[in-house]
């Protein structure tokens, strides 16, 4: 029997094939959605912190802001115009630059750390002394280690890769440098931010294939670290206590204050909410309403559709930087990919303290809303990390075209 050839070549098809391959492909330079997601969350909490602010120079607090209604509307609206100004500048940096300059940042951040405790220079609020004063807006250095950690564990992580299953070499010197970030946080103090901070690169260093077994242990000293720290500070233990009973008398009217009435505000809201302005709490019943508890005007004003809708944006914000993190690896940039999904456990842990916060789920706590809540420091370096998670997926469609970064 003749073999018989399937396929006959010709002029034609060798034509259409370098046609096929000369035509421009049609993925995009950069993730859209990921870009139009993070617009959508800071112009839909833009329109929540005035919401929530209008009513706050008629406070006694806020008493030099009299008849200046839109003043925190134009703040946010100049920390957004800031942050993304500068997101577009850090979307210029190649990866490999973060890789290189990630420990000498990690340090920088840690001397900011120390310099924002010295009086005279570091700004206190209620009592916490967590930002250094510049002529556009608040630094807040806090918010800056979160990038660093999130750089320096990847860094750390592919550096000491032959080591990850020693304590010695790969676990201990990690643990010193948080340890050492923790110290100083607290002597802001700012548990909430060192929470975050753990989380980070315990993520990260669980990602990057330490052992399990050291990993379990060092976590489970984590949680006996933090109920010690609770246990020793008065207030601490008290607000904890009233967690823990909200509704009675005296925690009611003291240190589960912001706590009852953030459900309140829930109750009122119910499915739909009581309209967009229709807020009651934030009338100087909700202590920092247009911060910590944007979310509890959110649930009263729009109701759990409102808040559902936001659930679910920094869902898929969270779920796709681990899917641009995979993408990363799998193209054998373990840096990347490691910060990438370091940043997606940045973004996805405070907004989940903060919704349990406000909530009910988990004691109170002052942590801001990502992108969403009002602030300087805040905005700008979550649009930092995202611009970089943005060069990160930039760089991965580049190799996956067969090009080079």
């Amino acid at each position: 029997m003749a073999f018989q050839i399937p396929f006959k070549f010709s002029a034609s098809n060798s034509d259409a094939t370098i046609a096929a391959r000369s035509r421009p492909s049609k993925m995009m330079d950069y993730d859209q959605p990921l870009v139009w997601v993070t617009v959508l969350l800071m112009l839909f909490g833009l329109v929540m912190v005035y919401s929530a602010s209008i009513a706050l120079p008629d406070s006694p607090k806020f008493a030099y802001l009299q008849d200046k209604n839109e003043y925190f509307l134009y703040r946010q609206m100049m920390y957004i115009g800031v942050s993304m100004a500068a997101a577009a500048v850090v979307f210029q940096v190649p990866v490999a630059v973060w890789q290189k300059y990630a420990p000498l940042l990690f340090i920088g951040t840690l001397v900011l750390l120390v310099i924002v405790l010295i009086p005279g220079i570091g700004v206190s609020v209620n009592g916490a002394r967590r930002w250094l004063p510049l002529k556009v807006m608040n630094l807040q250095p806090s918010e800056l280690m979160k990038i660093a950690a999130v750089l320096y564990a990847a860094d750390f992580t592919v550096r000491k890769q032959e080591y990850m299953h020693k304590l010695t070499k790969g676990f201990l010197p990690m643990m010193v440098a948080i340890g050492l970030v923790g110290m100083l946080l607290l002597l802001e103090p700012d548990l909430g931010a060192f929470g975050v901070i753990v989380c980070i690169a315990m993520g990260i260093l669980f990602l990057g294939g330490i052992n399990i077994v050291w990993f379990g242990g060092i976590g489970a000293l984590l949680v006996l670290i933090f109920v010690t720290i609770i246990a020793l500070s008065p207030f601490r233990r008290a607000r904890m206590f009233a967690y823990l009973d909200p509704w009675e008398e005296g925690n009611a009217l003291d240190k589960a204050y912001q706590l009852t009435h953030s459900l309140i505000a829930f109750g009122r809201g119910e499915f739909f909410g009581v309209g967009l302005g229709g807020s009651v709490e934030k009338l100087f019943y909700l202590p920092e309403a247009h911060t910590d508890f944007i979310m509890a005007v959110i649930g009263e004003e729009l109701g759990l559709a409102g808040v559902l809708v936001v659930i679910a944006m920094f869902y898929w914000l969270v779920k796709r930087a681990f899917d641009i993190g995979r993408q990363a690896i799998a193209l054998d940039q373990t840096f990347a990919g490691l910060a990438a999904k370091g940043i997606g456990i940045w973004i996805g842990v405070q907004t989940f303290i903060n919704m349990g916060v406000n909530l009910g789920l988990l004691p109170t706590k002052g942590l801001t809303l990502p992108l969403m809540s009002f602030g300087g420091s805040g905005v700008l370096f979550n649009c930092v990390g995202l611009a970089i998670l943005l060069r990160i997926d930039y760089e991965n469609r580049v190799r996956m075209r067969g090009g080079r970064t």
